[in-house]
């Protein structure tokens, strides 16, 4: 039979977790004829009963397999370690716990994946449905920069809820950044990819896990790590500063001859010296957050360490 790895990052998930184990596992007992199914939840270093929850629905179910992380790495590392874990199965699934991610269109994914041809099945939402204006005018802002700046091209609609084939898995974990984002890297990877539209639910239980610090902390590690654009803007500022001032210092020398009593040369260098100085300080902040980048990549610190785990590479069906 074919195996089937559904990973699931989990931080301070306790409120959600049984409602979530519950509906994924009557989806996945659907499909225990074909599949020999486990769920990967990956413990990314919650505060709360996340762990011993996860813990009691392994004595329950064999097929329930964990990861916990000593701290918490975030859902990046989450999802690279349930990837570098679940990578020998035929298909791999990953979809958060908070029931955001309906379980209902997995069969759908592995319609796609096993007997279309797709080598990717991938959600994509159709609405920002509950989301702040802020929010929304943020998201679609970022995406239209990464897209104009970057090699890739990501929608704006991607999400991580996707099921993959392990050659895509294979080509996903074979890149060694440490700071990652992975929207970025499912794309650029490519594969032959099949959107399936989704509308996302409200979370069944608990709160989201994502500040406007995060969110932000997140687009610069995108937009930072595939593109080198922004270093241009060095020497972009460069030329404009000193077109600028030369026409300051020419606008200055001529008014001083036409109008006699008018002196504009001590703003204008003023102006001059403000302007050149804060893009002197912007370029060499983008070049500190590249440095920053280089830094914790030359380091070659692990991306995650596992506190504990009950992982093996034997399946069991949910349910049996």
């Amino acid at each position: 039979m074919k195996t089937l790895s559904l990973i699931v990052p989990c931080y301070n998930e306790a409120d959600v977790l049984p409602f979530f184990y519950d509906e994924t596992s009557k989806v996945i007992s659907t499909l225990s004829s074909e599949y020999l199914t486990e769920l990967v939840f990956v413990d990314d270093g919650s505060k709360d009963s996340t762990l011993e929850i996860i813990k009691e629905l392994a004595v329950r179910d064999p097929a329930v397999k964990y990861i916990s992380f000593s701290r918490n790495f975030g859902k990046e590392a989450a999802m690279l370690a349930g990837m570098n874990y679940a990578v020998k199965s035929d298909y791999i699934g990953i979809l958060d716990a908070d029931l955001q991610h309906s379980p209902d269109i997995i069969p759908t994914m592995l319609d796609f994946v096993d007997k279309q041809g797709f080598d990717v099945a991938a959600a994509r939402r159709t609405d920002r449905t509950g989301e702040s204006k802020l929010k929304t005018t943020l998201s679609q802002s970022f995406y239209k920069i990464i897209n104009k700046l970057s090699e890739v091209n990501i929608s704006e609609s991607a999400q991580d809820f996707r099921i993959m084939k392990s050659d895509v898995v294979k080509a996903i974990i074979s890149m060694p950044e440490n700071i990652r984002f992975s929207k970025a890297i499912f794309s650029w990877v490519g594969f032959n990819v099949k959107w399936i539209e989704h509308e996302d639910r409200e979370r069944a239980a608990g709160q989201t896990k994502w500040s406007f610090k995060n969110l932000i902390k997140y687009a610069l590690d995108g937009i930072l790590g595939f593109t080198s654009t922004p270093l241009r803007f060095g020497f972009v500022t460069g030329i404009l500063c000193g077109f600028i001032s030369v026409i300051a210092l020419l606008y200055g020398f001529v008014k001083n001859i036409v109008v006699a009593d008018y002196s504009a040369v001590v703003p204008i260098i003023l102006a001059a010296m403000f302007f050149i100085g804060a893009m002197i300080l912007l370029c060499i902040g983008v070049i500190g957050e590249y440095l920053a980048r280089t830094y914790t990549e030359v380091k070659g610190r692990p991306k995650y360490i596992i506190a504990q785990t009950n992982t093996r590479n034997n399946f069991y069906s949910i349910g049996e």
